[in-house]
């Protein structure tokens, strides 16, 4: 089981971009699904979660310009980015808590990361 994000990118400020986080594998049920990132010289940092029902959680600093989402059906989350600012440049990377599947359970189960560059 994993998680292969992909959707990063070099864009304008003012800009959008879609993430996209798939778990492949043989998968039963993911739990809280989100997307945390990591700017250079900083600590990583949570952007968004979304729980299986769909209840979401926000950064501050995003709140009102990121949407995340996602398609159980398809085991994926997304992370719609608008009005995106310099200060959003960053890898970022998603998680889950849990995932069940293939006769296991992992948790706090990342994604590879990423780049999402904003240029002034």
């Amino acid at each position: 089981v994993q998680l292969q994000a992909s959707g990063g990118g070099l864009v304008q400020a003012g800009g959008s971009l879609r993430l996209s986080c798939a778990a492949s594998g043989r998968i039963y049920r993911i739990n809280v699904m989100g997307w945390y990132r990591q700017a250079p010289g900083k600590q990583r940092e949570l952007v968004a979660t979304i729980s299986g029902g769909g209840s979401t959680n926000y950064a501050d600093s995003v709140k009102g310009r990121f949407t995340i989402s996602r398609d159980n059906a398809k085991n994926t989350v997304y992370l719609q980015m608008n009005s995106l600012k310099p200060e959003d440049t960053a890898a970022y990377y998603c998680y889950t808590d849990r995932v069940s599947g293939e006769g296991r359970t992992i948790l706090n189960l990342w994604g590879q990361g990423t780049q999402v560059t904003v240029s002034s």
